[in-house]
């Protein structure tokens, strides 16, 4: 009663607020350039040829070694830049992109993974009058609704749950929420409604019950960055772009103008990161799109010019699937320090974040464990105290740059914009920076206007709204059934294929090796817990990934789905690319220790390993020391004071189980903290003291201890499989 009496209220009190905002949003039509959002495919309205494949990436450098002029050259293979590529060519202009690293190697593949418009800068809008940021939010939600068009193999609508613990805050809550919706317009995803406290619970069970009022459910999208990012990029190249990937930009190159007299950008000097070559791109107009190395670009065309790039760090980090329901996320409007957190459900796994603190500018930045903790913290505050949230259970963390901006063309250069800003510079070097990863079509639109304009090119209109992306022409919500029924694939593996390379799935189908077992007939896993398969390391290179890290970030998502998983995948996978790339063995070798470093330090692997240190404390009451002496002892018959291998394999024969050699040695490797092929007793008394403090957990090698000691005479299979815990 007293619930329907607050929803009630909350419509008497929102309804005339609401009415006035409408007016509003209807006076407020200022992006008309968009139009109306028309329903058809813009590939109709492009007059460029597309490919039916896009190029070799040696094709692609060949072609920027040898085109006389290009019309555009854009710098930065992220969101932004690889828009900036497929807006330019789709206009018919002659268009070249350069990424120092791999597309989507920074801050587009290290998001929250949704698309928004932005929940929080709307109440920042109507609470401060501010309307800059109401256009910006109009925009993103524009832009959100022809995201999910254009891909909807990689992108999907997502509820997401506010729980509300006081009931004033329901009326609150509600209008802010409905407001959203509203402008929106006929791009509402769905409309959002309010949950009774029992209905909440049913949706979201893990939630804290204690002093529930209710929940409020509104939508946004949630997509695969990484291959969203990179399949704008295939786009552009099928359209004619000349994209490469691991091309470094040195210096760039000016000439005089001889009207003016004045000194004008006319192309880059760049070198080619795997074979070290060096050449010059020639191009009318060159944009910098490099999204946190923005100033370091601008700094290339004037040393003097200042700063206006302000990063941020925002961490993330994955947990397993079990604590958030299969498709329901959740949003902490105000966190203790006055932060927004999101805990959703992403690739079966959980997702949560983000932290906001300021940063330098790093191609390698790190997760900090302060950071961990406090996202953890603010999860346990809305999680039942059934659901032990154990710091064991990070399965991945990894932290992006958000690259805000100052507006250098703003009387007041100190505040920082959401929103993005295009300058162009006394030499004609356009800088697209700022913004998020939701509008980067727009502002893609807005820069290659703005360089059309600034560098008189001859082309039309954008055409990329409502242009779908690669593997989207032919996709549906039952293509996966297909690569079931035609290719003898696991359901979980083909829906995995479609909702990843969308209508290109069967290209990898086809290429899926044979697994000699009654089913699946094809589709070899690269590691079991995962849909991942070894198909897609064939294909990935060709989606011009060149390195161990591209595979395992940006082609799959194993280093952010579960850094262990990627690391017990890597050694195959660096056979595959070595065959398909002809590495050399000291080149693979190369490759191995990279990708490792990367899990080390910048997935999260460091501050897994840090729970577990030479100096971890060993607290543990008297009694369970004497209990894993003796579990230990158990394996340590000759009273060494350390296990071997050798000593694992002992015992597992008296049981008769059978456990691969290099899984015994993975397995003992987890827990060997000096690296010398040994576990000694402070070792795995420090490991059984960081599980039971939740430090650690799903360890394989205390799993097979404990299993082994309760079942020696009953010689049962011992599970050696990861149990989901993580770092």
């Amino acid at each position: 009663m007293a619930f329907q009496k607050a929803v009630k209220g909350t419509a008497l009190i929102g309804g005339g607020a609401i009415a006035t905002v409408f007016g509003l949003s209807q006076f407020s039509q200022y992006r008309n350039k968009h139009g109306t959002f028309v329903r058809v495919q813009a590939a109709e309205a492009v007059t460029v040829p597309i490919r039916k494949h896009f190029p070799t990436r040696e094709e692609q450098i060949l072609a920027l070694q040898t085109t006389g002029e290009f019309d555009v050259l854009v710098i930065g293979g992220g969101a932004t830049g690889c828009g900036c590529a497929l807006d330019a060519v789709t206009r018919g202009l002659k268009t070249a992109l350069l990424e120092r690293d791999d597309f989507s190697s920074g801050t587009s593949s290290r998001s929250t993974k949704l698309i928004h418009g932005g929940v929080r800068y709307l109440q920042k809008a109507i609470m401060k009058l501010d309307f800059e940021q109401y256009k910006m939010v109009k925009e993103a939600l524009e832009e959100r609704a022809n995201l999910l068009e254009i891909a909807p193999h990689l992108s999907a609508p997502l509820p997401i749950m506010l729980p509300v613990y006081k009931w004033w805050q329901l009326p609150y809550y509600w209008f802010g929420i409905k407001l959203y919706d509203l402008v929106a317009g006929s791009q509402c995803l769905k409309s959002s409604y309010v949950l009774s406290k029992s209905r909440a619970l049913e949706l979201f069970p893990m939630l804290r019950k204690d002093e529930l009022v209710g929940a409020i459910v509104y939508y946004d999208g949630q997509h695969n960055d990484a291959r969203m990012n990179l399949a704008i990029a295939l786009t552009a190249a099928r359209y004619g772009a000349a994209t490469a990937n691991y091309a470094e930009v040195l210096r760039l190159l000016k000439t005089t103008d001889p009207a003016s007299g004045k000194e004008r950008v006319c192309g880059v000097r760049c070198r080619d990161v795997l074979t070290g070559q060096e050449f010059d791109v020639k191009a009318k107009c060159v944009i910098n799109a490099t999204g946190p190395f923005t100033d370091s670009v601008r700094k290339m065309d004037d040393q003097e010019v200042p700063n206006i790039c302000q990063p941020s760090a925002g961490v993330h980090i994955v947990m397993p699937g079990y604590y958030s329901p299969d498709n329901m996320g959740l949003l902490d409007p105000a966190t203790s320090d006055g932060r927004v957190i999101f805990f959703l459900p992403w690739e079966k796994m959980t997702i949560a974040g983000t932290t906001d603190s300021p940063t330098d500018v790093t191609s390698h930045p790190i997760p900090t464990e302060e950071d961990i903790n406090f996202i953890l913290n603010e999860v346990r505050n809305y999680l039942s105290v059934d659901v032990e949230v154990r710091r064991g259970d990070v399965l991945a963390a990894w932290s992006g740059i958000r690259p805000l901006v100052t507006d250098p063309n703003s009387k007041d250069t100190q505040s920082i914009s959401r929103n993005h800003v295009v300058t162009i510079s006394d030499s004609g070097l356009v800088t697209i920076a700022g913004g998020k990863w939701t509008t980067y079509r727009a502002m893609a639109q807005d820069t290659i206007d703005a360089a059309v304009q600034a560098h008189d090119l001859r082309a039309g209109s954008s055409k990329t709204i409502g242009l779908q992306l690669q593997g989207a022409e032919d996709w549906s919500p039952t293509l996966y059934i297909r690569l079931v029924q035609d290719y003898g694939l696991e359901s979980e593996v083909a829906q995995h294929l479609a909702s990843t390379y969308g209508d290109k799935a069967f290209e990898v189908a086809k290429i899926a090796q044979v697994t000699g077992k009654r089913w699946p007939i094809v589709g070899k896993r690269l590691v079991s817990e995962f849909p991942y398969i070894e198909a897609e390391v064939v294909y990935g290179v060709k989606e011009y990934a060149r390195t161990a890290v591209d595979m395992i970030s940006r082609r799959t998502r194993l280093a952010f789905l579960n850094v262990q998983a990627a690391e017990e995948a890597l050694p195959r996978i660096v056979d595959i690319m070595g065959k398909e790339l002809n590495w050399s063995e000291q080149k693979k070798k190369e490759e191995l220790e990279a990708a490792k470093k990367f899990l080390y330090y910048e997935m999260g692997y460091k501050v897994k390993s840090d729970q577990l240190t030479d100096s971890s404390e060993i607290s543990l009451v008297p009694s369970d020391i004497e209990r894993y002496k003796k579990r230990f002892h158990m394996f340590d018959k000759d009273k060494k004071g350390f296990i071997t291998i050798l000593d694992v394999q002992r015992v597992l024969e008296s049981i008769s189980v059978q456990i691969a050699e290099n899984t015994l040695h993975e397995i003992l490797n987890e827990v060997d903290l000096n690296k010398n092929g040994q576990v000694e007793l402070n070792e795995f008394l420090q490991l059984m003291s960081a599980i039971q403090k939740g430090h650690v957990s799903g360890s394989r090698l205390a799993v097979l201890m404990k299993t082994a000691e309760e079942n020696l005479r009953q010689r049962v299979v011992i599970p050696v499989d990861r149990s989901g815990g993580g770092l």
